[in-house]
This record gives C-alpha cells, structure tokens and sequence, in this order.
C-alpha cells in the first residue's frame, strides 16, 4: 500500500488544470501553423484563459463518472454523453457523432470511415481526467483512457497517444524522472506503432546531441505520410519540449509550441504532465496570474447543469470522488479477487501523510494492455452483460450488398465474479430474408483467474437477403441455462 497525501494530491491536480490552462492559452493563437514559430510568451488578452477543447470535454467525463460511478464508464457510456453535452462536429469529433446517429458503437464509431482523423489528436488531449481520477495507478488510467479514446478514434494512433500520455500523467503523481516517465509510457502502447516510432526519434535526437530546431525538422519528416494535425508528430512535439526544456516550465512550453502545429494540443498537455509532475511550485506564478485560475467553454452543450467553471472547483470535484475510485481497488486487493496487471494488487490510499517507501516503479510498466488490443479485429466492440461479456468481431468493415456475405467471431467471455463453467445459447433474429451461419452454443469455463480459460470464440457469416436498407440491425440474443439475464448483442451492417 502507498498513501498519498491530500495535500499534495491537491496541489498535484489543481496544477494540473493550471498548467492545461497556460499552455492552451499559450499556444491557441498560432494552432494549425506548419512553419517554425518564435514566441516569448502569450498573444492573448491577460485576465483570463483562452477557451479549449482539450478541458471543455473531460468536463463532461467528470459528469459522468459523477453520474454513474467509474465502474459504469465505457466507451457506449460516453459515446452517449458526447451526443447529449457535446456541440462540435469537426473532424474525428464529426465522424464519430455521425456514425453513432446511424447506430455504429464505440469504438466501431472511431473506426468506421474515418481513416482521415483516427491518427489525429482529438483524445490524447483529454486524458488528464483519467489520470486525476487514478493518481499513481497508470493502468487503470490506461483502461479509461482507451475508453475514451475509442470513441472517435477506434484502434488509429490517437488512441494509442491517449494510453500513453494518460500512463506518464498517472505514473507522473509519484515518479519525478522524466524519462522513467517516457519509459513508462512506452511500455503500454505497441512498439511498432507510430506514436512509439516518433517518441524514440526525439529521444535519440537528444541523446545524440541534435539541437531542437533539427529535431523537429525531423518529426515533420517522419509524419509526411500522415500530415499535419496527426498524434504522433504532436505528442513528440511534448516529448521535445519536455526533454530540451529539461523539464523547466516556460523553457519547455515554448519549445513544444514553437514546433507549430496543433500548438494549443502540445502546451496543455505538457502544461498538465509539468503541473502534476511539480505541482504549483513548478508554475510560474506570473504566467498563471496573467490568465487566472477560470475556465472558459467552448464545446458543451447548454442548459444541461452545471460544470465546473474554475480550476479550483474542478479540483474539488475530482478530489470529491477519489475516495471512491480509490476505495475500489483497495477493495479487490481486500477481496483477493483474481486481477490480470499486478498494477491492479497496488493499493493506493489516501491519507494526512504522504508515504511512498512501498512504492515500486517497476509495477508500472507493462504491455498486457497494448498487446490485448493489437489482438483484437479493429472492427469491434463489446457489450457488457452482468454474467459474461460478449464481443462482435467483424474479419472486414462491416459492409455488405444484397446477396453478400460478412464474417467475423462472437467472444463470449465470464465474467471474474461468476467462476463457474457455464453453458451459453446463441440465437440471432435477422432481417427478413437474412441469415446467419454459426454455431449455436458457446462455452466458458471454471478458472476465470487464467485468460485463456474464461472465454469460447464462436465464428459467424452473415447471408444479406435481396434487400439491404443504409442500416441492417441483427440482434444476437446469448442466454444461460438456469441463469435468469439474458444478454442482447445488437450488430449493425452497413448496406
């Protein structure tokens, strides 16, 4: 168990908002600028910061954990809670909202035709929220994240951004070196990806001496392909600032800022890592006098309630719920239950006295998660049941004509709490003149404490009829014999 402090929990997070705060409003005016830029400072009105949708969103993710407690947050959660408090349709925030009206769900949402933006950084930037909520506990921040991400950016780079910078926030509550930090990160998104790829490229820059204008010339050789407002080439722009800066706050924003690009994303990320990492007595306090402490929206919807309208209650609001999502894994670890990370045994407490002497770092590295994702179909989602959960994987995008045929795999896998050896029937009701081929019985079975043991792959292939309509819902209907909840499983095919 590690216990950390209210104190500087406090601190930690209300820095946190600030530092978002600064480096937004530092780099808004020049977003979207592809050549080399040479600010000193803010362009911007002083009194108060610039609006942002970096914080504007993760004010609605607040919302619903507040609503429906952490347990609840899914992607299909939050796919909801975009369409109810979230104005904007631009970009992977317009694909994902459109796929939804037509009933495509997180993550298939971030997935289906949004080749252009599923690499872009519409999520890695609102990943503070999952880190505030799990100080110290990088992979449930991770599983958040991901969650999150998901949603308008499916299994693309922007995802994988987002896992990353939500481990370094997370970890960043008690690890001060910046590069165990990188490290850390590292270890929980593929190692080929090109997020990965960009990291190390700005890593071995600085190692190898290279001066900072060189490196980021670098950067906008390695994303060619990609283009501007992509995540990788952004989040090494932070990864630049942080190393070059050496972790010096207006040194280090203004480096990732003046790479150019999406400057309001670079400054509030490395803003937040810099403002968890040291707390408020790593913000410059005339930087944070010149915009204050108010937060000003730009993306929520109106007259749905109330959101946090300042750092310091947007700190309280956080800090309101700690105890809960804290107080659930002090509870597995109490209950013995059977967890997959041994991040996940670590109890993290909150108390009057911070003491770390049975921290280990070396818990907080890990690929379990990455490689779980890099084995599952990019056309996928899963519905949750309160036995078992079951997962839709189509082998292609989920397309058909009249007359064609789409396969994929049904994964129904037990839930931890419900170990014994269960039996499910599968029965599918298909539009008329529709069918689908599949078994029908899937088995689970006893140790629900080894992966490989819990869960029964079940193949289909689904036979479109003569008529095919813009959207065609299937519902697979999984039950248990002599349990009483059945578990509906909509899928939707694309005409």
């Amino acid at each position: 168990m590690i216990y950390l402090s209210k104190e500087n929990l406090r601190d930690r997070i209300y820095a946190c908002w600030i530092g978002k705060n600064i480096g937004g409003t530092l780099g808004t005016p020049y977003e979207g600028t592809q050549e080399l830029l040479d600010i000193s400072g803010f362009a911007s009105k002083a009194g108060e910061p610039l609006p942002n949708d970096d914080l504007d969103l993760q004010l609605v993710w607040l919302r619903a954990v507040n609503d429906l407690g952490p347990d609840a947050i899914n992607s299909k959660v939050l796919g909801e809670y975009w369409m109810s408090f979230i104005n904007p349709n631009w970009n992977e925030y317009g694909v994902c909202k459109s796929n939804m009206r037509q009933g495509i769900l997180p993550p298939m949402s971030g997935e289906y035709n949004n080749k252009l933006w599923r690499d872009s950084n519409g999520a890695w930037i609102r990943t503070e929220v999952w880190a505030c909520l799990y100080p110290a506990m990088p992979e449930k921040a991770i599983r958040l994240a991901f969650e999150d991400a998901s949603v308008d950016h499916g299994f693309g780079e922007g995802t994988y951004a987002a896992i990353f910078v939500a481990a370094v926030e997370s970890a960043a509550f008690v690890v001060k070196d910046f590069n165990q930090l990188l490290d850390i990160g590292l270890s929980k998104i593929p190692d080929d990806c090109r997020v990965a790829r960009a990291i190390k490229l700005v890593r071995k820059a600085y190692a190898d001496g290279i001066d900072w204008k060189t490196c980021r010339e670098m950067i906008v050789k390695d994303s060619e392909d990609l283009g501007w407002f992509q995540a990788p080439a952004n989040v090494a722009y932070v990864v630049l600032g942080l190393l070059y800066g050496e972790c010096d706050f207006k040194k280090s924003m203004i480096l990732a800022v003046n790479c150019g690009d999406d400057t309001d994303c670079t400054g509030a990320t490395l803003g937040s890592i810099l403002g968890i990492k040291d707390g408020m007595n790593g913000i410059p306090k005339d930087w944070m006098a010149y915009i204050g402490e108010g937060i000003k929206s730009i993306c929520l919807t109106n007259g749905h309630g109330f959101y946090p309208e300042d750092c310091t209650v947007l700190t309280d609001c956080i800090l309101n719920l700690l105890p809960v999502t804290l107080r659930q894994n002090q509870s597995q670890i109490l209950l013995n239950l059977a967890r997959p990370h041994r991040a996940d045994y670590r109890g993290v407490c909150l108390a009057d006295k911070e003491d770390l002497t049975e921290l280990n770092v070396d818990e907080f590295y890990g690929n379990e998660f990455a490689m779980s994702l890099a084995n599952r179909k990019p056309y996928s989602y899963i519905i949750e049941g309160v036995i078992a959960d079951v997962m839709v994987e189509f082998d292609d995008k989920p397309q058909i004509t009249a007359g064609g045929t789409i396969s994929g795999v049904i994964t129904v896998t037990n839930k931890p709490n419900f170990p014994e050896q269960k039996q499910y029937s599968l029965r599918y009701l298909c539009p008329e003149g529709w069918t689908v081929e599949s078994p029908l019985t899937a088995y689970s079975y006893l140790n629900p404490r080894d992966q490989k043991y819990r869960y029964n792959k079940v193949p289909f292939t689904i036979h479109a009829g003569e008529h095919v309509n813009a959207v065609n819902n299937i519902i697979l209907e999984v039950t248990s014999p002599g349990r009483p909840t059945q578990i509906l499983v909509p899928i939707q095919v694309m005409g």
